[in-house]
């Protein structure tokens, strides 16, 4: 029951950070966006693994929200805060050297992070065709870029996740 309850209690805390947000379509809560990655890890990759779950959940708290590196690690532990900073850009940084130092960082990654990565990638896809037309080439580009990096994870639990992301990039592409 604890994990039950560690689960739902990080979908609330999600949904609490993320509170006011908006997707970049205007109109759906941004919380909306974790719940889906949560999802695509568990019923559309086939994993159930609690700690990629919570991960799941809070993979935007650190980036997008007022939450910090100890705020994960005193309601969730080390490992899933850790997790979660991988899965975390530093809007410091211009742009340019964001995306890079945020793809070395994924590099890094253990394979149950780069899975979220590729839940979150597999959502946002999804998410495309509502944003603007202006920014849906953006956004594909990016989510092919993204995969690019992490299409040879080498972890027998990633060939469902990679052959899933991979068709529904290819699908999109050509949709375009």
């Amino acid at each position: 029951m604890s994990t039950i309850r560690d689960l739902l209690e990080a979908a609330a805390f999600a949904a609490r950070a993320h509170h006011g947000q908006l997707r970049k379509d205007c109109a759906t809560p941004y919380v909306s966006h974790v719940f889906r990655v949560c999802l695509v890890v568990r019923d559309v990759f086939g994993l159930d693994d609690p700690r990629m779950l919570i991960t799941a959940l809070l993979h935007d708290t650190i980036e997008d929200t007022t939450t910090d590196f100890d705020d994960i690690e005193a309601r969730y532990g080390a490992e899933i805060a850790t997790w979660v900073s991988f899965l975390t850009k530093d809007k410091r940084l211009p742009e340019k050297d964001r995306e890079r130092a945020y793809l070395d960082r994924l590099k890094d990654a253990p394979w149950q992070v780069k899975i979220c990565k590729l839940a979150d990638i597999f959502d946002n896809t999804m998410d495309i065709p509502h944003l603007p037309a202006d920014r849906r080439e953006h956004a594909l580009l990016r989510a092919e870029q993204y995969f690019a990096e992490l299409r040879a994870l080498d972890a027998p639990e990633a060939a469902k996740p990679i052959a899933l992301v991979a068709q529904l990039l290819a699908e999109t592409r050509s949709a375009r």
